[in-house]
């Protein structure tokens, strides 16, 4: 029972791998046919790997089973889903089959996507090296799993893959600009902030727009998600001390 104890957090992660993994082969699979709802579900999967990444963590603290093995799993879990699973999703969605008609779009979609994967990689080793030097309230770069989040909403509002070459090359941006969020020093707030009656309602505010746009409200949500981060810190640079800014430590 003690071994078995220990294992569990492990295996919640192993969880969150299968998810990131179905969504790969799911995107591949797809590639050549294009079903609207097959890329849907290879978006769903990986907001489903999201949710066990957070689960293995509160397993690991409710049962005091904490390790650095698994530490390192989960960051090697963490590159396969939120780093390889959303760019391989894009690339499959918006270039393969656009690919004969427009080998440009093709390679540089390939490229986009290998740059959001190493911006993650990159963004998670920085995390790991910084555990305890910054400010746990905030986080510098976009985490990875909401740049993954962020791209994954974007095919679950439009499931069909892109027709014209614009829509593909506006995928482009997509992927170089969240990419370039997760490795910029823009600091991202936690959800270790002081709690406050303003954020339940808050959060009733995002259940009410949930229901009302559905599969569009995402979108919306990581649209002022990410304007309001970088907003909040030009503010900082400006001298407004509306929101207390993050404390800078002496090692950063």
């Amino acid at each position: 029972m003690q071994r078995a104890k220990f294992a569990l957090p492990s295996f919640v992660t192993l969880l969150s791998i299968a998810c990131g993994f179905g969504s790969i082969v799911i995107s591949v699979d797809n590639a050549h046919v294009g079903y609207p709802g097959d890329y849907r579900l290879a978006a769903a999967l990986l907001v489903l790997a999201g949710i066990f990444d957070a689960l293995d963590g509160f397993v690991a603290r409710a049962t005091g089973t904490s390790s650095e093995f698994g530490v390192q799993l989960d960051s090697i879990a963490d590159v396969m889903n939120f780093g390889c699973g959303p760019a391989m999703l894009l690339y499959c969605y918006a270039f393969v089959q656009m690919g004969p008609a427009d080998p440009m779009l093709l390679r540089a979609g390939g490229i986009a996507a290998f740059f959001f994967v190493a911006c993650g990689a990159l963004r998670l080793a920085r995390f790991n090296v910084n555990v305890g030097r910054t400010d746990p309230k905030y986080f510098v770069g976009m985490p990875i799993t909401a740049g993954a989040a962020c791209v994954a909403a974007f095919v679950v509002a439009w499931p069909a893959p892109p027709d014209t070459s614009l829509q593909g090359w506006l995928i482009v941006l997509l992927l170089f600009v969240v990419g370039s969020l997760m490795v910029s020093t823009i600091r991202f707030p936690s959800s270790k902030q002081k709690k406050s009656a303003k954020v339940f309602v808050l959060l009733a505010v995002n259940v009410a727009l949930l229901v009302w746009l559905r599969f569009y409200y995402f979108v919306l949500f990581f649209v002022v998600y990410i304007a309001f981060t970088v907003a909040l810190n030009l503010a900082w640079r400006s001298g407004w001390k509306g929101i207390a800014p993050p404390v800078v430590y002496d090692d950063e």
